[in-house]
């Protein structure tokens, strides 16, 4: 539409500028953290599924080295939980924990930027608002009862433009701030689900699995028992 275009900034006042270094700082936050948060998104069963079959063949050390080969929160937490492969459940449960703890800061940070972003917008849009009708309302002691229609077009079109860009910034930053934290609680959730899983086989499945075989002590130089 010829409406949309460049020129609506200058029509909708010098709040505009704000808005638009807010959205622009909004879209590159977005990005950064949707990359960021896919980069730590891995098929957990898959990955639990081989460290599993490592610590069956009594290979710690190379189950350790795919920990720290693999990106994301949940390789961390499985890491967490091997270097305490030999402790009681407390202390290996307290480590998993401690693991977690570390990890959810680093996917939350510059996420409630984000919602922040989504709180401002709308009150600059409504100042830029009120900015545009005290113009008018400025104009109007200058020029009396009688003035020209361009100055009431003017000053109501900047605050409509104005509220309506704040609160267009504003949607898609919720939008975007709803996205990713749904993303996050989904990482939260494998950590919590692959913590457990591991400390339950650890704890239970493997030592069976030792009682059955005779073996003791898994083997950290990555032979084959």
């Amino acid at each position: 539409m010829k409406y949309f275009d460049l020129s609506l900034i200058e029509k909708g006042g010098p709040l505009m500028w704000p808005m638009l270094f807010l959205s622009l700082l909004g879209v590159i936050l977005f990005f950064e953290r949707t990359l960021y948060l896919h980069k730590g998104q891995i098929r957990s069963g898959d990955f639990l599924a081989g460290i599993k079959n490592l610590l069956k063949k009594r290979r710690l050390l190379e189950a350790l080295t795919l920990c720290e080969e693999t990106p994301g929160p949940v390789a961390n937490v499985t890491k967490a939980a091997l270097l305490e492969y030999d402790q009681d459940e407390w202390r290996m449960r307290s480590a998993i924990q401690a693991a977690a703890l570390v990890q959810i800061p680093l996917l939350v940070q510059r996420i409630g930027s984000i919602a922040a972003i989504a709180r401002i917008s709308p009150l600059i849009g409504l100042l830029g608002t009120v900015v545009g009708l005290l113009e008018v309302f400025f104009k109007f002691e200058e020029t009396g009862p009688y003035a020209p229609i361009d100055i009431l077009a003017g000053g109501f079109g900047q605050a409509l433009i104005s509220t309506a860009t704040g609160l267009t910034i504003a949607i898609i930053a919720y939008v975007g701030h709803h996205f990713l934290h749904g993303r996050v609680r989904a990482l939260v959730h494998d950590m919590e689900w692959v913590g457990n899983d591991m400390m339950q086989f650890l704890l239970r499945e493997l030592p069976e699995e030792d009682a059955e075989s005779g073996e003791t002590e898994p083997n950290t130089d990555g032979d084959q028992s």
